[in-house]
């Protein structure tokens, strides 16, 4: 929804009827995945995309019937591996579009204000085009015409909210927005600038957090979202708690620092937590740990040391051997090399 947001409020403000299609669902190597919008006003301008242009004009066709009065449609695109190459993806690809009359509401002003939400829309059946709104606080709005129904949504729109994933479920589409994931970097140490710097790139919001008050200077780290001078229990409590969408490096070194931090974020809900130092140093670490009362499921979770084996040296390799692993947890994936992988590159939901 972000990236059709702007033309949304301009189209919108002017007066214009909209029509919005979605991707959702996408099959093979589709050039875009469940979530991804075209937005076209009835003067004919467009935002966004949804094929990277093989099925764009198709789609538009559809979109002014439905401005013209037609109801809500889903079609379904095979996208020819000879059109793929021109958008280069000579895989070819499948995907479904749902296309609607856009409706300005709740989700479109949380997707703008950073919030967290699922809009569920039904697809098929008795209701289609109806829609059912779920937030992160458990609030919810609309309905799909059935109350049991409705409870079955929300309880997977709820699931989704944390996995930031679009996906179609049957008859239904959930459409997830949130804001960016966030990376708390413990430790105002060398790597955390560069780590800031590949973790903002790569659409992370990063934090540097340290109580050392002459290495946490916000200029030292001028990619970070905000740095943060404190122990970790109040440093964590003023960034707002740690969420399931949060990842937490320990980078110090220095065991009265990182262990307090892992204390905290081991007994967190946070997607990753990992901690940098040699194996010998992991040993010690976890004899602390577990002496201090962490539990051995607690200590499963720590990624320690942290960080892929690409035989990095300098602090820039070692911060992108960092951010690599965090990345690779926040979607489920190891961090082989591609070339010795089976199975497809981009795993998007049917």
């Amino acid at each position: 929804m972000k990236e059709v947001l702007r033309e949304l409020s301009e189209w919108s403000a002017r007066g214009d009827d909209i029509a919005l299609a979605t991707v959702v669902a996408a099959r093979r190597s589709a050039p875009r995945p469940p979530g991804a919008k075209l937005a076209v006003s009835e003067s004919g301008e467009i935002a966004g995309g949804v094929s990277g242009g093989c099925v764009e004009g198709a789609v538009v066709e559809i979109a002014h019937r439905v401005l013209a009065g037609s109801p809500p449609e889903l079609q379904s695109f095979g996208i020819a591996d000879a059109d793929a190459w021109e958008v280069g993806l000579p895989c070819g690809g499948e995907i479904d579009v749902w296309i609607q009359r856009y409706e300005p509401g709740r989700f479109e002003q949380l997707a703008r204000s950073d919030g967290r939400a699922t809009e569920i829309t039904m697809l098929e059946g008795a209701n289609p085009g109806a829609k059912l709104l779920v937030e992160a606080d458990g609030a919810r709005s609309g309905s799909l015409g059935a109350p049991e129904l409705d409870d079955e949504a929300v309880r997977v729109g709820a699931e989704l909210l944390w996995t930031e994933s679009c996906e179609r479920r049957g008859s239904l589409f959930f459409d997830v927005t949130a804001p960016a994931p966030r990376l708390i970097v413990f430790g105002a140490v060398d790597i955390a600038a560069p780590l800031c710097t590949l973790a903002r790139t790569a659409g992370f919001r990063p934090y540097v957090v340290d109580p050392r008050a002459r290495f946490a200077r916000a200029e030292r780290f001028p990619d970070a979202e905000r740095v943060v001078a404190a122990w970790p229990h109040e440093a964590f409590a003023a960034l707002g708690g740690i969420d399931r969408a949060t990842s937490i490096v320990v980078l110090t070194h220095d065991p009265k620092l990182d262990d307090a931090a892992l204390q905290i974020a081991l007994r967190s809900p946070s997607r990753f937590v990992g901690a940098m130092g040699s194996r010998r140093a992991q040993e010690r670490r976890r004899e602390r740990l577990l002496g201090a009362g962490v539990t051995e499921d607690e200590l499963a979770r720590l990624a320690a040391p942290l960080g892929l084996d690409l035989g990095g040296i300098t602090a820039g390799e070692t911060a992108l051997s960092v951010l690599a692993e965090v990345v690779a947890a926040r979607h489920g994936h190891e961090g082989g090399r591609l070339s010795q992988a089976r199975g497809r590159i981009h795993e998007v939901a049917a």
